[in-house]
């Protein structure tokens, strides 16, 4: 296919909350550019960008995916990004390789809450947008209604440079503020109409918004605007383009992308008023493709046949195929062959990608998403991705024994497919914990492991890593080994003083005097009360926060032996357990929760509930930080009642704080279930 020059470049993310038509919106661009034959549907299940086997079965979208065309001299990559929350982090590396936005709002529901956590991120990004009130057919559209819900809920000037005419069944065509001219739609083709009567009026007056906030792009412009002077239609449209560059102006456009209403204006717009990659990261008196080369891996696909894909966007340099590229973040070499452009899962060879483009290549041995590969001899390394931390952790464990193996395979590849997943191992309750975004997100990390990897898993909430400590302290508790079964026996005793000790895990002692114990059994000893200390003797969970000191002993100098010694050891310890008033502990976490104001009293009712202490709160913008701590054991779903709590506006991260008392009650229970379960 051509080769683009980085100014006739357009790399385009289309953002918003699932279900506004994002897919939908892509599939019609990529139609009416003509990169396609047909209009897919998401509900059919045929369009370029929904194309793994969950996104067909859910008909949502859960990986950002790319496609192509091109337009008027122009090639515009687009992103469809997911619209759920569970599926951020894919948006998250969209915002980093994009140059511009496509912000897609149902004219039915108006702005919701993704929509504007996307918008949060993209003003932290600066990124120049365009927004696209959709669904201007479907019943119960309001364009007026969704436009104030924008201004309500979205920062920046937000300006309509459309106008629908009609809504729901009446709606037949869009008003162009910019050119002001309308035009009717027949089956998706349109046709310049006079602008009617009953809406020239409210055009004049949404007009004369758009030229006044594309003065304001420009101080020339303004000076004239505010002196009275009348600005030329080239005038207008070079302020709006500087306006939108700097995200002083949000244009807003209107269609549906169903019936192909409103989406040729969209692709003008797309050239005409979003910035080039050039714009975005190129420097004044800089060749981008004289610069070294250097691209940055922002998404990775594991396919089990093709093997592992990765996209990227070229920063600077040219790329071509079967050169060797350094990776920066991990310092070595790697071998592109194949070099590629995606039309959704469809791959299209290329030649050359000029700095600025996006493309893939496939079966990179190490490097991984957030990477950048660059030169050798001149490396450079680009910024990574801040990918959202998951908080949503999950046990997980195959459902046939003999599938560990293929799982641990398995989960190495959807790990490096997806940053958002973490996986550990917890040595204490012996489990693999899968952490996500949300419920969805680890569904289809599952149904991905059983239809990409054949393993079928059973997941359940992680145990909590509880422990076991002393309140007391004894002395003088006695340990004694004795066996006797013809030949050689075994001996060993022992007396060992326990006492509390609160700011260290374990310590151990020795005041044998007059070689009671011979010095060379006292390592065994301390070997003994280690070994016992893994299991406790409430509910067998490990015990931690105690000092021992091996006070006194004896021996026999034939039966005596490292093995007795250990033995005596242990029996003495849980002995000294037992009378030195054994408490449960459990781990408690440092929680930091950024809500929404309205939300604090909802939060702090139900931190409370959860055994929760508030330490402190703190304002940050429109938001409220509240920093508590609170057990681990009322965390593990709290990613998922928080969402419930704030309707998606919440969010929240934890780490370790220290070990504590379980309250009496509570611990009983402990105690019995975990009795219970040993029997079992």
């Amino acid at each position: 296919m051509k080769v683009y020059p980085t100014e006739s470049l357009r790399n385009v993310a289309l953002v918003a909350h699932g279900g506004a038509g994002k897919t939908s919106l892509t599939e019609a661009m990529l139609f009416q550019a003509g990169a396609t034959k047909r209009l897919g549907r998401v509900e059919e299940g045929n369009t370029v960008t929904d194309f793994h086997p969950e996104e067909i079965k859910r008909k949502v979208s859960i990986n950002t995916s790319l496609a192509f065309c091109e337009w008027a001299g122009h090639k515009i990559n687009l992103l469809d990004t997911p619209g759920y929350a569970d599926f951020f982090g894919d948006v998250v590396a969209a915002l980093r390789v994009a140059d511009g936005l496509v912000v897609v709002i149902s004219a039915v529901a108006g702005v919701e809450v993704q929509t504007e956590i996307i918008w949060e991120q993209a003003d932290k990004f600066s990124l120049p947008r365009l927004a696209f009130i959709n669904k201007m057919d479907r019943e119960n559209a309001n364009f007026q209604r969704a436009l104030e819900s924008m201004k309500k809920l979205l920062s920046g000037n937000i300006v309509p440079v459309e106008l629908p005419i009609g809504a729901a069944e009446t709606f037949s065509g869009i008003i162009d503020l910019l050119e002001f001219k309308a035009y009717s739609y027949q089956n998706g083709q349109r046709k310049e109409i006079p602008i009617p009567e009953e809406y020239r009026a409210e055009a004049e007056s949404f007009r004369e918004l758009l030229v006044e906030a594309a003065a304001e792009g420009d101080d020339e412009l303004l000076m004239k605007y505010l002196e009275g002077g009348k600005l030329a239609p080239e005038e207008i449209r070079q302020g709006l383009k500087q306006a939108v560059a700097t995200s002083k102006v949000i244009p807003v456009l209107c269609g549906s992308a169903l019936k192909n209403m409103g989406v040729e204006e969209l692709l003008h717009y797309l050239v005409d008023f979003l910035p080039s990659p050039a714009d975005r990261i190129g420097k004044p008196g800089v060749e981008l493709e004289k610069e070294p080369l250097a691209t940055l891996i922002f998404k990775t696909l594991a396919d089990p046949y093709v093997g592992k894909i990765s996209l990227f966007k070229v920063y600077s340099g040219n790329l071509r195929p079967d050169i060797t590229v350094y990776n920066a973040n991990k310092e070595t070499e790697e071998k592109i062959s194949g070099l590629f452009t995606l039309q959704g899962k469809t791959q299209i060879p290329v030649t050359e990608l000029k700095p600025g483009d996006i493309g893939a290549v496939t079966k990179l041995t190490v490097s991984g998403t957030g990477d950048t590969l660059t030169t050798k001899t001149n490396p450079k390394q680009l910024p990574g991705i801040n990918f959202p931390e998951p908080t949503l952790p999950v046990a997980i464990r195959p459902k046939s024994k003999g599938d560990e193996d293929k799982l641990s395979n398995a989960l190495a590849r959807l790990l490096e497919e997806d940053p958002t997943l973490r996986l550990s191992k917890n040595t204490e309750t012996r489990e693999t914990i899968l952490t996500g975004m949300g419920e969805l997100h680890l569904d289809i990390t599952l149904e991905r492991l059983h239809s990409k990897f054949g393993v079928e898993v059973e997941m359940s909430t992680p145990k909590v890593p509880y422990r076991e400590t002393i309140r007391a302290s004894v002395t003088r508790v006695e340990g004694k080994y004795k066996k006797q079964t013809g030949g050689r026996g075994q001996y060993g005793h022992v007396f060992i003083d326990m006492s509390p000790l609160p700011d260290k895990e374990f310590e151990f002692t020795e005041t044998i005097f007059g070689g009671a114990v011979p010095r060379q059994y006292i390592p065994a000893v301390e070997k003994g009360i280690r070994e016992a200390m893994q299991e406790g003797i409430l509910a067998g969970y490990p015990v931690t926060n105690i000092k021992v000191n091996l006070a006194d002993g004896s021996y026999h100098t034939v039966d005596s032996s490292e093995l007795a010694f250990k033995i005596a050891a242990g029996m003495a310890f849980r002995k000294a357990m037992e009378q030195a008033k054994p408490v449960l502990l459990e781990p408690i976490m440092n929680v930091e929760i950024t809500v929404p104001e309205q939300f604090m009293g909802d939060i702090i009712g139900d931190l409370n509930g959860r055994r929760g202490r508030i330490l402190g709160m703190e304002a940050e913008g429109k938001n409220q930080i509240i920093r508590a701590q609170v057990p681990l054991a009322e965390m593990y779903r709290y990613a998922i009642d928080l969402k419930s709590l704030t309707q998606g506006r919440g969010h929240f991260r934890m780490e370790f704080a220290q070990y504590e008392e379980v309250p009496a009650n509570l611990a009983e229970k402990i105690i019995q279930e975990a009795r219970q379960a040993k029997q079992e």
